[in-house]
């Protein structure tokens, strides 16, 4: 079981940054791929951006060069750096968990994210 909690999402102007972060706890959190997704309405949960535990990194295509994923297992914290922000970035940010290839997957609350234009 693993419980994640996200924060750090707010109201922004277009051109700034924010830093979303996601605090895990739960066993054998190493084996987890870690990442975020993000919600618009009207639309399917896309991916923005997972990192494994090795520290490999993937990201959407929509939020290349913008968005920093980044672990700090010590802290078994996930952020998502997000920069040069857009009217489109807008929507609920989810902190998720998860292996690939099984049924074992676990998702925060949620944290909205608006960019005003």
């Amino acid at each position: 079981q693993v419980q994640l909690v996200e924060s750090g999402g707010g109201l922004v102007q277009a051109g700034g940054s924010l830093r979303l972060s996601c605090a895990a706890s739960g066993s054998m959190l190493s084996r987890y791929v870690m990442g975020w997704h993000r919600q618009v309405p009207g639309k399917q949960r896309e991916l923005v951006a997972r990192i494994t535990s090795s520290g490999s990194t993937d990201y959407g295509g929509s939020v290349k060069g913008r968005f920093t994923i980044s672990r700090d297992s010590a802290k078994n914290t996930v952020y998502l750096q997000m920069t040069s922000l857009k009217f489109e970035d807008t929507g609920v940010y989810y902190c998720g968990a998860w292996v690939p290839g099984t049924t074992m997957n676990y998702w925060g609350q949620g944290t909205q994210v608006t960019v005003s234009s």
